[in-house]
């Protein structure tokens, strides 16, 4: 029996199959399955089909949704606008990996600013606020939260229409090669 045996019908090179033992080196297990599943993902990206403005639009609500603070549900709503935008669904969820463990911090920081700007909140040093009742505590809070999802609303926005120019633009430079 040869050292290598044959898997299917094909003569081609790919579909030898070595046995474990002497395998070659580029045939051993060197990435992790993390990286591989990353690896499989970032090309099933490249490589979707389908319309242009159907894969940019996926991408535009997205890249909207990944602007969001609600961790974990970001993929969730942006698949569910993709649904109701008529948007390819995987395009919107590779749009919501535009926050991630990195970029959280920035991310929220400059929309709860912009937010901030755009309804005219003053911001009060945490030393000057009186936090000792409950009542001052859930009013910080709520005029937070409201002052950081209308950031969030305004930059996601302009994000995502910045996102389904730009993607549609090099889809269809794409579908022309």
């Amino acid at each position: 029996m040869s050292k290598y045996y044959h898997k299917g019908n094909s003569r081609l090179s790919n579909n030898y199959v070595y046995p474990k033992k002497n395998r070659p080196k580029k045939y051993r297990r060197s990435k992790s399955r993390l990286k591989r599943y990353c690896r499989f993902w970032f090309l099933r990206l490249l490589r979707l089909r389908g319309k242009p403005k159907v894969l940019s639009r996926g991408l535009a609500v997205g890249v909207f949704a990944g602007f969001f603070p609600f961790f974990g549900l970001q993929t969730f709503i942006g698949i569910l606008l993709a649904t109701l935008f008529r948007g390819s669904k995987v395009a919107a969820a590779a749009g919501t990996w535009i926050s991630n463990p990195l970029t959280y911090l920035p991310i929220y920081i400059f929309n709860y600013k912009v937010g901030r700007l755009l309804l005219g909140v003053k911001s009060q040093p945490v030393s000057q606020l009186d936090l000792q009742s409950f009542a001052e505590f859930k009013e910080l809070g709520f005029t937070f939260a409201i002052t950081l999802i209308f950031g969030c609303f305004v930059v996601g926005l302009t994000a995502g229409i910045i996102a389904y120019f730009a993607s549609l633009y090099f889809l269809k430079l794409r579908a022309k090669s």
